[in-house]
């Protein structure tokens, strides 16, 4: 890794210590010992670009995503009857919290966002098919107290505030969405259209409607029923 992605992954791991919120469902989700558990996303560039913004803990940040991986059982129960096991472990942190499987994403994907979504080796191979290259961020609290970071295309668009598109999917219109969300709450945002697009690189809009980055639909965050 270049000095500056290694000063980069510091400096994440410095913000997300310092954030009490985040430690707390960090320690509870290495609880559950999922395997390839990853905190992701929304909840990780959005905390980075809070303090980076002056911004207070929490803005903008609608849930937190946990994933992991296990091919073993693709079953929409087998999923579901880790939701329930996790539901008392994670009550007393901050949420809500949305665990999906990685390995069972290709099997509803299509069905839900229109466009095919080949299966995945392993849980942080999700991460390079957000729609963003920002989005493309987890952590892991390992049982020595160390966080791991995983950063398919580095962290220079985190710490540079910018939304990038991210092309490994036919995700234009996911990603528009976004967009539109996030430059409404952090207007020092550059955002850069997708490949195409009439409209130059804005940095102010009204909000809208977030869309999913591709976590299963169901079952519901922490649910305990179907």
């Amino acid at each position: 890794m270049s000095p500056t992605g290694s000063e980069h992954c510091r400096r994440l791991a410095a913000i997300v210590r310092a954030d009490p919120d985040l430690m707390r469902l960090l320690a509870a989700a290495r609880g559950l010992a999922l395997p390839q558990w990853r905190l992701v996303a929304g909840c990780l560039y959005q905390t980075v670009w809070n303090v980076l913004t002056g911004r207070p803990p929490g803005h903008g940040i609608r849930d937190y995503d946990l994933i992991y991986f296990d091919a073993a059982d693709l079953s929409w129960e087998a999923e579901d009857a880790v939701l329930r096991r996790a539901a008392p472990v994670l009550a007393p942190c901050i949420g809500p919290v949305e665990i999906r499987n990685q390995a069972r994403v290709h099997l509803w994907f299509e069905s839900h966002f229109g466009s095919p979504y080949p299966p995945l080796p392993s849980a942080d191979a999700a991460l390079s098919r957000y729609a963003a290259v920002v989005h493309a961020v987890g952590v892991r609290l390992e049982p020595d107290d160390s966080l791991t970071i995983a950063a398919p295309f580095g962290l220079a668009d985190l710490f540079g505030l910018v939304l990038r598109p991210n092309l490994a999917l036919a995700n234009r219109a996911t990603y528009a969405a976004k967009a539109e969300r996030m430059r409404a709450l952090w207007p020092e945002l550059t955002l850069l259209p997708w490949p195409g697009a009439a409209e130059p690189p804005v940095k102010c809009a009204e909000d809208t409607a977030a869309v999913s980055t591709g976590l299963s639909p169901a079952p519901s965050p922490l649910s305990t029923s179907p």
